[in-house]
């Protein structure tokens, strides 16, 4: 393993763990979208077991024995998913009334840690992606909480989907960028 990298969050021998994650998030979110009537219940326990499923990864990534750089975002990240997925799986009915603001804290955190680590790796080539995916995770965070708002339930149903599709992939990004080098 390389001890100077330029990656904001270093490398992981769990790479492969958080590419699975955001490969069930891809999954999840065209199912979702495929079925939209399946309504908040399914959709909330569903997402819940993936959040705690993903803070439980990012809990094992920030207390490896060689954690990576920025190991106190996969930390904080975890103990949040984890929060999050236990109070969406706990009780269908406050999740079906909560479960917009809980994606939008969600994808909130997420996006303050991209432009974060967009800042930081600004010396990299391709460091301003980072940078457009906080701000697109930024503003479906927003959209969350309008939607939350005015408890519109296509929107929320389109923008869960699309908001874990878009999640998976960055996930993806993200362990493929942790691997480490040979």
């Amino acid at each position: 393993m390389k001890t100077g990298c330029m990656n904001f969050w270093g490398y992981s021998r769990w790479w492969w763990a958080i590419l699975v994650v955001g490969i069930l998030c891809v999954i999840a979110g065209f199912f979702y979208w495929l079925f939209p009537v399946m309504g908040y219940a399914v959709a909330s326990m569903l997402f819940g077991w993936l959040l705690i499923i993903s803070g439980v990864v990012q809990l094992c990534v920030s207390a490896s024995a060689r954690h990576p750089k920025g190991w106190g975002w996969w930390l904080v990240g975890g103990i949040l998913n984890i929060f999050v997925g236990f109070m969406l799986v706990r009780s269908i009915v406050l999740s079906e009334i909560v479960l917009p603001y809980f994606f939008a804290i969600v994808f909130f955190f997420w996006g303050v840690n991209a432009i974060v680590g967009a800042i930081f790796s600004h010396k990299r080539k391709y460091w301003w992606i980072n940078l457009i995916n906080g701000i697109l995770l930024l503003v479906i965070s927003y959209f969350f909480i309008e939607s939350g708002y005015l408890q519109d339930a296509i929107m929320i149903s389109l923008l869960t989907s699309i908001a874990f599709i878009y999640w998976g992939f960055t996930i993806m990004i993200i362990a493929n960028d942790m691997r480490p080098e040979k």
